[in-house]
């Protein structure tokens, strides 16, 4: 088992990106991860010195023999270790309600017996990735951003026992994840979640199965995730791809998975605070058996 230490990270998903590490489809990995804010916050004063050129670290990337184009990175979850000190930041002009706040503000939340203390409450805690990818075709993306590539898709139902797919664009597919949350609610609406610093642990593999967005299977179903500047354009593409799916696999007219859709299909926020907003698309498994 190979462990990615968080010292190799990267902040752009990029086919010019060198691997730091090789390894064999099947593999079992472990990538040490920073929080979003790259360790910058130690206390509820560290404000004023935010380098954010520095924020969503991912760790990475990894080449895994036979991966190519055309074919797709199964990454299983198998399990997220995460600090028992957590971050959630707010910023003027960032976020769904951009004039909430004046100037920067943070908060230290404790992390223990699984609930996350915040205010005096305590809430159970849903340790999900952030950020995962892999290089995209062409240029490079922002870790912070996420498209077809994944990246910064910032869905909930990337945590323990999900199964990710990613197309693959490069040779190798060069994998990195980062931006661990240990509680973060669809939205995530003032632009942070509660920032940790973690250890995942995965199962890699090389998979025949040409794919044009990420797609998160779990024991009920697959998302479909689908992340454009545009929220509208986001929704109506992942329709389209849950649509295309009901259609290939039920082996039914177009037309008539569109109206299946409409009956089984739950089409679902992630995210609306990044350059690219991520929506996602449920296909419940029951449909598709």
């Amino acid at each position: 088992m190979k462990r990615i230490s968080s010292f190799n990270c990267i902040y752009a998903f990029s086919p010019a990106t060198k691997p730091v590490e090789s390894v064999d489809s099947g593999d079992v990995l472990i990538f040490e991860t920073l929080d979003a804010l790259g360790g910058q916050i130690k206390t509820e004063d560290d404000t004023t010195q935010i380098d954010f050129s520095k924020v969503n670290p991912a760790t990475g990337p990894v080449f895994i023999f036979g991966a190519k184009p055309g074919k797709a990175l199964k990454i299983k979850v198998l399990e997220i270790e995460i600090d028992t000190k957590g971050v959630i930041v707010a910023e003027e002009g960032f976020g769904v309600i951009p004039e909430m706040v004046k100037g920067f503000v943070a908060k230290i939340l404790d992390i223990k017996n699984n609930l996350v203390y915040f205010d005096g409450l305590k809430i159970p805690i849903n340790p999900m990735i952030g950020v995962i990818g892999v290089a995209p075709e062409v240029d490079e993306f922002p870790t912070g951003t996420a498209h077809r590539h994944g990246g910064n898709m910032d869905t909930k139902y990337i945590r323990e026992g999900s199964t990710i797919y990613l197309p693959i664009f490069q040779e190798g597919a060069l994998l990195a994840l980062g931006d661990v949350h240990a509680l973060m609610a669809d939205g995530e609406v003032c632009v942070s979640a509660c920032e940790v610093t973690a250890k995942v642990t995965v199962k890699v593999d090389v998979v025949d199965w040409q794919i044009k967005w990420p797609i998160v299977e779990t024991n009920d179903g697959y998302f479909i995730i689908v992340s454009l500047p545009d929220i509208n354009e986001a929704f109506k593409e992942a329709t389209l791809e849950a649509v295309r799916i009901l259609s290939e696999r039920l082996n039914i007219p177009v037309k008539s998975a569109y109206m299946l859709a409409s009956l089984v299909v739950d089409i679902q926020v992630s995210q609306l605070v990044d350059p690219n907003k991520t929506v996602r698309a449920f296909i419940p498994k029951t449909v598709l058996a």
